[in-house]
């Protein structure tokens, strides 16, 4: 027996009767696959409500500050809880971030200097990145061939970064941006980050995590990330913030975007 909405569509929009019986066949195709992403948004609930729990976050934390807001305590709580999302030592959460190139712009100019070497190994970043980076109209990053099948080319990463030894930061972006690449699972992301902290310790790796948070029950910073940054225009916004970003990961690399956002110290 047909449901009254279908038969409304069938009435009103002339929609046929094997077009619902391809809806529902679409629907049971697909859900295994939803059962899946169920369970990941049920996990990423409880981990974000405990988060809230171990800080103990209530009504004070929504307050108004005043004079210089020095030692805001909503402002410092909430870098903390997102600090316990990510598993990291600090965030940096604020709305004065315009999108998320803004956040990934402060975290790479923030830990970037003169005469360092960002070694970008999934292709060219997102185009708005191009002119943070200077390289507006250019196809290739760095010392390493843009990528064109979405894998790792493992052997010319570990080969640059042996020979160069003004690499600080390996750029990584997490979903496929504008490209025709897969977006990278956190799991390939590790087993890449093993692999680079096995010859040079030293660099920073930062993930551009925009449209990945939430998505895995497991963020780049579980897997050797030392810098994450992303929008809250997107995941962690809910749909519903107009403005933001966050930066999270080590403490030193997070301080130097903070810096970077606003003014040392």
């Amino acid at each position: 027996m047909l449901k009254e909405t279908e038969k409304l569509m069938m009435e009103a929009y002339n929609i046929k009767p094997h077009v619902f019986e391809l809806y529902k066949q679409a629907l049971n195709d697909v859900e295994e696959q939803f059962k899946i992403y169920d369970e990941i948004r049920e996990y990423n609930q409880l981990k974000v409500l405990n988060a809230f729990q171990e800080e103990r976050i209530s009504d004070m934390h929504f307050t108004n500050s005043s004079g210089y807001g020095y030692d805001d305590i909503g402002r410092d709580t909430l870098d903390k809880v997102y600090a316990r999302i990510f598993n990291t030592e600090s965030a940096l959460v604020r709305p004065h971030f315009v999108n998320g190139t803004h956040a990934s712009g402060c975290a790479l100019m923030g830990n970037l200097r003169t005469n360092a070497t960002m070694l970008c190994i999934t292709g060219t970043p997102y185009d708005t990145l191009h002119n943070i980076i200077g390289i507006s109209g250019k196809d290739n990053i760095g010392s390493l061939r843009e990528l064109k099948d979405g894998t790792f080319d493992k052997e010319s990463i570990i080969n640059v970064l042996k020979e160069d030894p003004s690499i600080k930061l390996v750029h990584i972006q997490r979903s496929t941006g504008y490209g025709w690449r897969k977006s990278f699972l956190v799991s390939e992301i590790g087993e890449i980050i093993s692999a680079i902290k096995e010859i040079r310790s030293d660099v920073c790796v930062f993930v551009d995590n925009c449209y990945g948070e939430l998505i895995d029950t497991i963020e780049p910073t579980d897997v050797g990330a030392d810098l994450i940054a992303g929008s809250l225009i997107k995941n962690l916004g809910g749909g519903i913030a107009p403005t933001g970003g966050y930066i999270a990961g080590k403490k030193k690399y997070v301080d130097q975007a903070a810096f970077r956002l606003t003014t040392p110290g």
